[in-house]
């Protein structure tokens, strides 16, 4: 069942006058923030505050700026068009306007430290879900935190996740791909939703579900006190992982490489690698590539 989409309202709330209208693009229009604010900040809800913008260099930075300065947990910061966004490892990366979702959220969460680890996990496993129900597309996770579809018989980035922590506070960052070309793409192994056909690429259709999705699988994770299992965390990103049970080289800080087969994560969401020799390595950061196709099953 798809999120109900709502009549779109006119006018250019959020954009400055001078230069061209964000109405260009048909097939971009920009997102509804009045609907958003709407039908996401309610009383005794995640969320406190919603705001678009039409360009900032990182909404991530932007957010982070304002935790420092005590911002409420629920504060959603949305651009349409990001100048210098990261992702992980400080890579840079932009995409033209409001040809995606490029969000961050501030959450405050009182769970043990040592488990803030699962939070870009939870956002993966939130996201993956609401695209898979709201657009019928099914999306993979690729460990840590990439989101991944098929795309011309490969598997293809769709998006991002980027968590940073400043004080007691945590700032969630995410990148999604939705209506980009082919020819837009910024490298070959990249997608959007809408190269892979998805049913719905409506961004505020799409925002709305995904901030509700998670809210409520977060709302799940705190009140188990963060544990991945009681939670039910574990079980839903196992299920969409596309590292587990794949030959894997895990490429490590300072130049270093682990090479074998991704057997499972552990209590603090690192990977858990099998050498040839049988023996077995936890791994918290690195870059993962996968050495064979994924297993089918059934």
């Amino acid at each position: 069942m798809t999120e109900p989409d709502r009549p779109r309202r006119s006018g250019l709330r959020g954009f400055g006058h001078d230069g061209p209208s964000p109405w260009t693009d048909l097939d971009r229009p920009p997102l509804d923030a009045a609907v958003l604010r709407h039908d996401l900040l309610l009383p005794g809800g995640l969320w406190t505050a919603l705001d678009v913008v039409e360009e900032t260099g990182s909404t991530n930075s932007d957010l982070t700026a304002r935790a420092k300065d005590g911002a409420a947990e629920g504060a959603v910061l949305v651009a349409e068009r990001q100048s210098a966004g990261r992702g992980r490892l400080d890579r840079r990366w932009s995409a033209p306007a409001r040809s995606g979702l490029f969000l961050s959220m501030l959450l405050r969460p009182t769970v043990p430290r040592e488990r803030l680890g699962w939070l870009p996990i939870l956002v993966g496993v939130s996201t993956a879900a609401t695209l898979h129900r709201v657009s019928g597309v099914e999306v993979g996770l690729k460990w840590p935190n990439d989101l991944q579809v098929e795309h011309a018989g490969e598997e293809r980035k769709l998006g991002g996740i980027l968590t940073e922590l400043t004080g007691e506070a945590v700032v969630a960052g995410l990148g999604l791909n939705v209506s980009l070309r082919e020819e837009e793409l910024p490298v070959p192994t990249a997608a959007s939703l809408a190269l892979v056909g998805a049913e719905v690429t409506d961004r505020t259709t799409l925002l709305r579900a995904l901030l509700r999705e998670f809210a409520e699988l977060y709302g799940e994770w705190q009140a188990a006190a963060g544990d991945p299992q009681a939670s039910g965390l574990l079980a839903a990103y196992t299920a969409r992982c596309t590292t587990l049970g794949r030959e894997v080289v895990v490429q490590l800080p300072g130049d270093r490489e682990l090479r074998g087969e991704a057997v499972a994560l552990d209590g603090d969401g690192r990977l858990v690698v099998r050498g040839a020799d049988g023996a077995r390595q936890a791994v918290g950061a690195g870059d993962v590539v996968h050495l064979r196709p994924q297993p089918r099953t059934g």
